[in-house]
């Protein structure tokens, strides 16, 4: 992802988060912290084949060995056809680059296709945020993945 991708990101993330979207400083402030010698940040961006939208996007933030997933999202019409899965292989192939050693994420906890995702990458549900999601007020389940051995392999 680079600067000229925020406002398609915007858009999508508008469209899939109404409630409670990242503001465009977010992801300003996640984009600075990505693409200098000392980076702690990953994002990046997929595009449709035949009209080059962005169709999903992906940032990780890795600090003193542990990733976490910042964002993960695909557009609607994108919804089982993997592209949420190749997203996320690539942030672990990146947290393995950055050496971390587990991975974390928080998910809220009505979004059972994203849950499902995870579980199938091996993540493990280990707590709650209550009220993480505002303003919906909506609980976060956190998950880790404490071995990033393997990452590449099918998660279909």
């Amino acid at each position: 992802m680079r600067w000229w991708d925020i406002d398609p990101v915007m858009e999508l993330e508008h469209e899939l988060f109404p409630d409670d979207a990242w503001s465009r400083g977010m992801f300003w402030s996640e984009l600075a912290e990505a693409r200098h010698p000392d980076a702690t940040r990953h994002y990046v961006v997929a595009e449709h084949e035949a009209d080059g939208r962005i169709v999903g996007y992906a940032g990780l933030a890795a600090v003193a060995g542990t990733g976490d997933v910042q964002t993960i999202a695909t557009a609607r019409d994108q919804w089982g056809t993997g592209l949420g899965a190749r997203l996320l292989t690539e942030l672990l192939h990146q947290a393995t680059a950055f050496e971390c050693h587990e991975v974390l994420l928080e998910v809220r906890v009505d979004n059972i296709r994203a849950q499902r995702l995870y579980e199938r990458f091996g993540f493990e549900p280990i707590g709650f945020r209550k009220g993480y999601y505002q303003p919906g007020n909506v609980d976060a389940l956190v998950m880790r993945l404490s071995d990033l051995q393997g990452i590449g392999d099918t998660h279909g």
